[in-house]
């Protein structure tokens, strides 16, 4: 069920929060997540901001709040809905996770009405999401804390060369951020679920995770005002925000990749994200505790550095460093 409270900005513009019910916990506290809308009373496009599906993930929740304060009043024509807190309980542990089960949600849906705890979760989210019939959604993520932004575009043998994908692969240009195309298949995410059932969806990774970092939601306010500008849902006043990067990757699309560690101990990065490397360059060296080289990491194809481990703990198998590739 869906909690309702009404708000009328002026004759053409109305807000709505209210709040969508998840389950009732043993102490019988209502566990629920906040649902936002501004809806104009010109019928158009009907765009979807969902945050914090990762609880530590935390900068989309405050870009969802500033585009309400400027579309509240400025909103042309269409709908804009928002789960600006899709995980509170792992957002009150600061942990990735839905903390009472240790399931990450962006691996339940699009849920199942009976099944674990994050899946029932989901099914509600995902059927709630999908009942409006969505233009586009995004859903804002944070990366590693040393990391730029870019906008990642699911890959499946299930979506690709769909109507919903090549719509998300244009609406990714529009987000002024560098479109990457991933490389891992999860067919179980929110944006992967969404085109699976027609719905163009695309994933923002926004840099630092666990605070609220203010450059961050610069950059996801503009990108999000890009898609609202490209949508004509407010008006076109401004240039179209764009990321500053290398000339070279203008209009490009890059494939997602990354170097993990073979060995362990203390990682040292010889590169930070922004970077352009080259085939064979180093981009990492790690030692054992007497200060002995165990292992050089270097770049196995030319490309951008999109983020690094937040830690200098290296183990076999770690993700250590994350590219952009030709």
């Amino acid at each position: 069920m869906i909690e309702k409270r009404f708000m009328k900005i002026n004759e053409n513009i109305k807000i709505k929060y209210s709040f969508l019910k998840l389950l009732i916990a043993s102490d019988l506290v209502l566990r629920r997540v906040p649902l936002m809308l501004v809806e104009s009373t010109n019928p158009g496009p009907v765009l979807w901001l969902t945050a914090c599906i990762h609880g530590d993930e935390v900068s989309g929740i405050v870009i969802i709040q500033e585009i309400f304060k400027i579309i509240k009043k400025t909103l042309l024509k269409g709908k804009v809905f928002a789960f600006p807190l899709l995980n509170p309980i792992g957002f009150e542990h600061s942990s990735r996770f839905i903390t009472l089960s240790e399931e990450d949600l962006n691996r339940s849906f699009p849920g199942k009405k009976e099944g674990t705890l994050s899946e029932r979760i989901a099914y509600q989210i995902f059927n709630k999401i999908i009942e409006t019939k969505p233009t586009l959604v995004l859903d804002l993520h944070n990366d590693w804390i040393r990391s730029i932004p870019f906008t990642l575009i699911d890959y499946g043998e299930d979506i690709i060369h769909t109507e919903a994908y090549e719509k998300s692969k244009i609406f990714a240009k529009q987000t002024g951020l560098l479109p990457i195309i991933d490389t891992e298949e999860i067919p179980k995410s929110l944006s992967y679920s969404l085109i699976k059932n027609g719905i163009p969806s695309l994933t923002l990774e926004l840099g630092e995770p666990y605070i609220i970092n203010e450059k961050s939601v610069e950059i996801g306010v503009k990108s999000v005002m890009n898609i609202l500008r490209d949508l004509e849902m407010v008006e076109s006043t401004e240039k179209p925000f764009i990321y500053p990067l290398p000339e070279e990757l203008l209009n490009k699309f890059l494939k997602y990749s990354f170097q993990a560690s073979s060995t362990s101990g203390i990682i040292r990065f010889y590169i930070k994200p922004g970077d352009m490397v080259k085939k064979g360059q180093v981009v990492a060296k790690t030692y054992n505790a007497f200060g002995k080289l165990q292992e050089t990491i270097t770049a196995l194809k030319d490309g951008i550095v999109l983020g690094h481990e937040d830690y200098s703990v290296a183990y076999p198998g770690a993700q250590v460093v994350s590219f952009g590739t030709f």
